[in-house]
């Protein structure tokens, strides 16, 4: 977070709460991982996210249902 701050025009990727309310406290623009998927698939570069949010809940990162199913709608693919 010390190089965001002095970069604040940047983006900085964080998933922990903790981190994300720390950043935006400070002003900085915070985007997670699920942003990026959600970025990536307006850009083109992926057809979907699905896939990709299966496999970092099977490597590990917890998410809810209610925020797997936001995410997949937003993305439309609910």
């Amino acid at each position: 977070m010390a190089l965001a701050a002095e970069h604040p025009k940047k983006i900085v990727l964080l998933d922990d709460t903790l981190a994300r309310r720390t950043a935006q406290l400070a002003g900085l623009t915070v985007w997670g991982t699920l942003k990026i998927l959600l970025e990536a698939k307006s850009q083109g570069l992926t057809e979907s996210i699905q896939p990709l949010v299966s496999r970092l809940n099977d490597a590990g990162m917890w998410l809810s249902d209610d925020i797997r199913q936001r995410v997949l709608t937003l993305a439309g693919e609910n």
